[in-house]
């Protein structure tokens, strides 16, 4: 690439696209000895526990847009994060700052980031039966947090290169090369090694503390046997919705038996105990209403992931159909056509998109990178400049809005972008790019 004139090509933007999330992280590293608070023996860790409520507080908010925010009801995040915090309440760390609410991603997953936030996918939440299921699915990713499993990840160096690196890597668009990853943009993992595939002892640990936690609370284990049915059913009937949830909770039979046996037994005298089921229904029942459509989108997302843009576009164009205003089946819908340079259509759905949920990110995001493919630069700019409103600290945001000043002559402003982008991110094209706009307008040697 000439380093004289940065050529964004579509790959480049899309890939971007797809890395959703980033800030810039300044921590230090801290090792030493530490009490589990589970087992209450003692454990070498490399996170504090503040640090792991800053790396939450940090990554989170980009993993939930990532995610397409969270569910817009505000009645089913209230009834989920009541139920959470009930359980929470029940659990080996009830001091930590725990949060609980549905996302609008169609996938099927559920995951948890080491300061407590807590999210679960509108599509496994319709893929549940009763309210245990829900607890049983909470207590697990209560599990993960009380047992610091990313922490102990840190200890084994799966996390102190995000430490160490910050915004470097966890801004990193190189990983993101295809329309596959963009599909992962589009309801993903985009928080890196934060929510790294677990080891199956770590899946135990945690499914024992969920049905721990699950039956303190005053629920039925049987929610827990429930949730590994639903998880193995659509493992065999619906593997592509589920796919980035075995990828971070790996699941096995074994689980599923393990479970039964635990309900039989140690927890056989919570037998008659409640599984609330029509509370659940009732609890979520927008959301039920919506259940094909969210099928249809996962659908149109499998698609993509397949490259088969124009079958995608068709499934996409059957939910929006059934829900016109639906964010994630308006949002998808603008990535599809982006992927087959349809970018007007992508804007169109966009615009769409922010006109529903002015308050999530991805709508500015996608809408933005559009007009980037069509070099309007000042419309780029100001869905940049909303995108950063709405969810600040992103590096490649502050890098892209540079590039459209640039662009549009302004190179004052410019610089600045530049400057503000280099203190958080000194390696990769993009960070070649500012250097030498620097160095050429005379604001560095």
């Amino acid at each position: 690439m000439n380093t004289t004139e940065l050529e964004f090509s579509r790959r480049q933007l899309l890939t971007f696209m797809a890395a959703g999330t980033c800030s810039a992280l300044a921590l230090p590293l801290l090792s030493g000895c530490a009490r589990d608070p589970v087992t209450g023996q003692s454990s070498f860790v490399l996170l504090s526990e503040q640090q792991e409520i800053q790396l939450d507080r940090q990554q989170s908010p980009f993993q939930f847009s990532t995610d397409l925010g969270p569910i817009q009801d505000s009645g089913i995040n209230t009834y989920l994060n009541r139920v959470g915090q009930n359980l929470a309440a029940h659990s080996h760390r009830p001091h930590m700052p725990f949060s609980f609410r549905g996302v609008n991603a169609s996938y099927i997953n559920a995951y948890a980031f080491p300061g407590g936030s807590i999210a679960a996918t509108r599509g496994i939440l319709v893929e549940l039966d009763n309210e245990a299921e829900l607890a049983a699915l909470f207590g697990h990713e209560i599990g993960h947090v009380c047992a610091r499993h990313s922490a102990e990840h840190a200890s084994t160096g799966m996390l102190s290169n995000i430490l160490v690196a910050g915004a470097a890597i966890a801004t990193n668009a190189a990983g993101y090369s295809d329309a596959a990853s963009l599909v992962q943009g589009v309801g993903g993992l985009g928080a890196g090694a934060l929510l790294a595939s677990y080891s199956r002892d770590n899946e135990r640990e945690a499914d024992a503390l969920g049905m721990e936690y699950m039956t303190r609370s005053g629920y039925n284990p049987s929610g827990m046997v429930g949730l590994m049915q639903v998880l193995l059913d659509n493992k065999k009937h619906n593997p592509n919705a589920i796919e980035l949830m075995f990828a971070t909770h790996p699941m096995s039979e074994e689980r599923f038996a393990t479970a039964r046996q635990a309900e039989q037994t140690k927890y056989r005298h919570m037998a008659q105990a409640a599984l609330h089921r029509e509370r659940y229904k009732d609890s979520i029942a927008a959301l039920r209403a919506q259940k094909k459509m969210i099928q249809q989108v996962q659908e149109g997302a499998n698609l993509m992931n397949q490259k088969k843009f124009p079958q995608a576009q068709a499934t996409l164009s059957q939910a929006l159909k059934m829900a016109p205003r639906d964010y994630g089946a308006l949002i998808t819908m603008a990535k599809c056509c982006f992927l087959q340079k349809k970018i007007q259509e992508a804007e169109k759905y966009g615009l769409q998109a922010i006109r529903v949920y002015p308050q999530e990110a991805q709508g500015h995001l996608v809408t933005g990178m559009s007009a980037m493919m069509i070099k309007q630069y000042d419309k780029a700019y100001h869905h940049l400049q909303d995108y950063d409103k709405v969810l600040p600290g992103n590096p490649e945001i502050t890098f892209y809005k540079g590039y459209s000043l640039e662009q549009m002559g302004k190179k004052q402003a410019a610089a600045e972008n530049y400057k503000k982008y280099l203190q958080n991110v000194n390696k990769g094209k993009q960070a070649q790019h500012a250097h030498n706009r620097l160095k050429s307008w005379g604001y560095i040697k």
